[in-house]
């Protein structure tokens, strides 16, 4: 009894040593394999997802820009000059009620922003979007002015190709109060 005992243990630990067959290491080899495919897959459409995430963020912000312009077309009294890359407008100052002026221009790809006594204010648009065009009309009917703008903008990260053109018409009603 005893001695059947000791012999049935000493087959069940060879039994367990004798390891893994080829065909089961092979199938181990490919379900690991595809288990890997779909995470690497899945880390490339993530980091393609965020990449397309962070451009279209850039391309959105042209639209504070753009309402920063529209604001100060529609309450502009009149048009000073227009150029196809400059726009200046005649405006009365908020604070002082005095007649002032604001302007508009291209600079390299900026939008640039100048006050009253033509001193730059700043860029309107952020370090992340390039403004590769930018275009001024003057609209001019019996009602009133207009002034219709195209802004073409391009992301700066990851060297993206694509471009967004963001257009607008604003009429001029500052010149109504």
């Amino acid at each position: 009894m005893i001695i059947n005992y000791i012999i049935n243990k000493i087959l069940s630990i060879k039994k367990r040593n004798q390891g893994a067959s080829l065909i089961e290491l092979l199938f181990y080899i490919a379900i690991f394999a595809v288990l890997f495919l779909v995470v690497i897959n899945s880390m490339v459409f993530m980091t393609r997802s965020f990449r397309e995430t962070v451009v279209n963020t850039d391309l959105t912000q042209t639209v504070s820009v753009m309402e920063r312009i529209s604001r100060e077309i529609r309450n502009a009294t009149s048009i000073n000059t227009v150029s196809s890359t400059s726009l200046k407008l005649n405006t009365i100052d908020s604070v002082t009620a005095a007649e002032s002026t604001i302007r508009f221009s291209l600079s390299g790809s900026n939008i640039e922003l100048y006050d009253g006594s033509d001193v730059l204010v700043g860029n309107l648009n952020s370090q992340n979007i390039s403004v590769t065009d930018l275009r001024f009309a003057e609209i001019t009917t019996v009602e009133g002015k207009a002034v219709k703008f195209v802004v073409t903008v391009k992301s700066n990260h990851y060297n993206s190709v694509r471009t967004e053109k963001f257009y607008d018409t604003v009429v001029l009603r500052g010149a109504y109060q």
